[in-house]
């Protein structure tokens, strides 16, 4: 198995983290809009205690779907312009992104089986054709 592809986006660059691979975009709405996986997005703040319950859920789910998802941490605080453009008023909040558009959003300090649910539910059908594998049959109950 592959190390999850987790980045943080933090002042005016985005660093990765994990032993990940590969060029970063130049910024946050390039990854978004020209990722070959869905881009799961997780909207925080240090002093924020909700963001501390959520974030180990979406570090599982970053290693769960390694390889399928890639998942992204930006602090609201540092890139409030990024948060603004996707209307984010309260956090944490979640975003699963496809092809530069929204296709869900979660505000709040949601479970980690209601993020995975929500995640299945909103992923994108044509993703499954990235990489020649079926990525849906992984978002399924036993995954």
């Amino acid at each position: 198995m592959s190390s999850p592809v987790y980045l943080i986006v933090d002042r005016e660059t985005m660093v990765m983290h994990e032993g990940s691979h590969g060029q970063l975009p130049a910024s946050f709405f390039e990854l978004v809009r020209f990722s070959a996986k869905p881009v799961l997005a997780e909207f925080w703040a240090e002093w924020c205690d909700p963001c501390r319950l959520v974030s180990p859920a979406i570090e599982r789910l970053a290693r769960e779907y390694a390889g399928q998802l890639l998942t992204v941490k930006v602090n609201v605080d540092k890139k409030p312009l990024v948060a603004q453009a996707y209307e984010v008023q309260g956090i944490p909040t979640i975003m699963l992104f496809w092809k530069g558009e929204p296709r869900m959003r979660l505000t709040g300090a949601y479970p980690y089986e209601a993020i995975k649910q929500n995640l299945r539910e909103n992923w994108p059908r044509d993703a499954a054709t990235h990489g020649g594998k079926d990525h849906t049959a992984s978002l399924s109950d036993d995954a």
